[in-house]
């Protein structure tokens, strides 16, 4: 808090506490607290100055599923609610899916790919359906109509070629009297990038030096 008087430094510092949720914490020894509190001490150190870019490198490392969730709840908000640029470092991708609006991907010294998290992870012509049972038989009900199927254990992969591929899902299910768990649009994923190979990388944006 250099450059600040004292009383207005404390006014800072609480208000920065307050915004990462450990207000009612700032007067207990930082040796007493949890991984996941010394994390958001952490972020509330880079973000008590109001900086226009903020840097986190593995902001979720060594926290539970419940801390995880609340730090990409924090890191959301600061871009959305501050106003402050944020540039996430992860090797949990499905985590930067969550909160990154953009992706930058760098092998190397060398830029490969730079675009929208929206247009990596877009829409796959492709519906993953999980019924109760007797799995096999919905996709021999889908066979028979036509309808291309992936069994995939208690999955199954229902190629959309239009929308009348979820009504005859719908009609097998209940001709069949099976209870349906779930019926899904599948996404692209990040890793596709990495498992694709370099020429799938250096897409949209790609190519320069960073």
């Amino acid at each position: 808090m250099s450059g600040l008087p004292t009383t207005a430094a404390r006014e800072r510092a609480a208000d920065t506490l307050r915004h990462v949720g450990l207000y009612e914490e700032r007067y207990r020894p930082m040796g007493g607290y949890s991984t996941g509190m010394r994390q958001r001490v952490k972020l509330a150190q880079a973000l008590v100055h109001d900086p226009d870019l903020v840097l986190l490198d593995e902001p979720t490392n060594g926290l539970d599923p419940a801390g995880r969730d609340d730090m990409l709840d924090l890191i959301r908000r600061i871009g959305a609610e501050f106003g402050i640029a944020v540039v996430v470092t992860s090797h949990l991708l499905g985590e930067l899916e969550r909160v990154c609006g953009g992706i930058v991907v760098i092998d190397g010294g060398r830029l490969l790919r730079h675009s929208s998290t929206a247009s990596v992870t877009a829409a796959r012509p492709v519906v993953t359906v999980e019924v109760d049972r007797d799995t096999a038989a919905l996709s021999a009900w889908l066979g028979r109509a036509g309808v291309p199927v992936r069994s995939e254990g208690r999955l199954l992969h229902v190629e959309v070629v239009d929308d009348t591929a979820y009504d005859l899902v719908r009609d097998g299910v209940a001709e069949l009297g099976l209870g349906l768990i779930r019926m899904e649009r599948e996404r692209h994923r990040m890793t596709e990038i990495f498992t694709a190979g370099p020429a799938a990388a250096a897409t949209p944006g790609g190519g320069g030096r960073g």
